[in-house]
């Protein structure tokens, strides 16, 4: 059963925004030292960009970011940090925007759910790990087995839902 405090509110409310970009910082951090991972330069403004931004980016959005930052601006260079960062969970792949999302629980092992504004591109991040369980269990009694599964429920956040309305 889903709480509400299970689903992100930062993506969709207003927030203590420095507090929650430095907690997400220090968990990759943290996470990079214990596995003894490298987090470039690139690397580290993608995930930079996409923390600041609370919404979904596409990789030339980033790509944009890193020509600023003076750290490439040929598509791979945007590509190859992002690959580092998906592969390590701490950005997650929108599949139905083909953009990308910081993820908001310092890369550990889950099944996110994500809350898509069609508005204003905004992304909600839930764990939910009993959906999770649930379907590799059924899968597996199919005889598969789930190696990457991405929810997505697309609709308006509150303020979106409030603009169109007036």
């Amino acid at each position: 059963m889903t709480r509400s405090s299970d689903i992100e509110a930062e993506a969709f409310g207003p927030h203590d925004h420095q507090a929650c970009r430095a907690q997400a910082l220090a968990a990759v951090e943290a996470a990079c030292a214990a596995r003894r991972l490298r987090m470039t330069p690139a690397r580290a403004c993608v995930l930079e960009a996409l923390l600041e931004a609370h919404r979904a980016m596409t990789a030339y959005e980033l790509l944009d970011r890193l020509r600023e930052a003076g750290l490439g601006s040929q598509p791979p260079v945007a590509y190859r940090a992002l690959d580092f960062l998906v592969r390590n969970g701490f950005v997650h792949r929108i599949e139905r925007l083909s953009a990308f999302v910081a993820c908001t629980h310092g890369g550990s092992e889950h099944v996110a759910v994500f809350l898509i504004c069609r508005g204003c591109r905004g992304v909600a991040e839930a764990v939910l790990p009993q959906l999770g369980a649930g379907l590799a269990a059924s899968a597996a009694g199919q005889g598969f087995s789930v190696e990457r599964m991405v929810i997505e429920g697309e609709g308006l956040c509150a303020r979106c839902r409030e603009a169109e309305a007036a």
